[in-house]
């Protein structure tokens, strides 16, 4: 049996507010985005980028499961829309995410539930990380 290689990458990011002003964010493969905190201003919020990382697994997941399945070459485009419902109570956070995907490609409603399910509940890092129930290390500096 061939041994799985899986390829890894350095990740993280810093995100850096004064007093005044919005968070600026870097990651540590050289990516940079402004925050926005007001409603109507046009850009990425906290939470937006939280959605944003789960759609993004979730289609780069979908591609892998379609892989998988052995019907990547009929695979023409997936997305996913990802939303979410904010808990009523304390603390704050993302009490229900809402996933919408649209898998095209020449294949059947039962292939594209496997492939979806595969990705969501099987594949994506993002989507096994927010089910569980990681581990929070701080170090707090002056």
């Amino acid at each position: 049996m061939a041994e799985l290689k899986v390829k890894t990458r350095e990740t993280g990011a810093t995100a850096v507010v004064g007093r005044t002003g919005f968070p600026h964010v870097t990651s540590v493969t050289g990516g940079a985005l402004d925050i926005v905190t007001g409603p109507s201003q046009t850009g990425f919020g906290p939470l937006d980028l939280l959605y944003a990382s789960l759609a993004s697994c979730l289609v780069l997941s979908a591609r892998i499961a379609a892989s998988r399945f052995g019907v990547l070459d009929r695979l023409v485009e997936v997305s996913a829309r990802v939303t979410g419902e904010k808990a009523q109570d304390e603390p704050s956070r993302v009490a229900r995410f809402n996933i919408e995907f649209v898998i095209r490609g020449d294949f059947d409603d039962a292939v594209r539930h496997a492939i979806a399910e595969a990705a969501e509940e099987d594949i994506c890092t993002v989507s096994n990380t927010l089910r569980g129930h990681p581990e929070f290390v701080s170090k707090i500096a002056g």
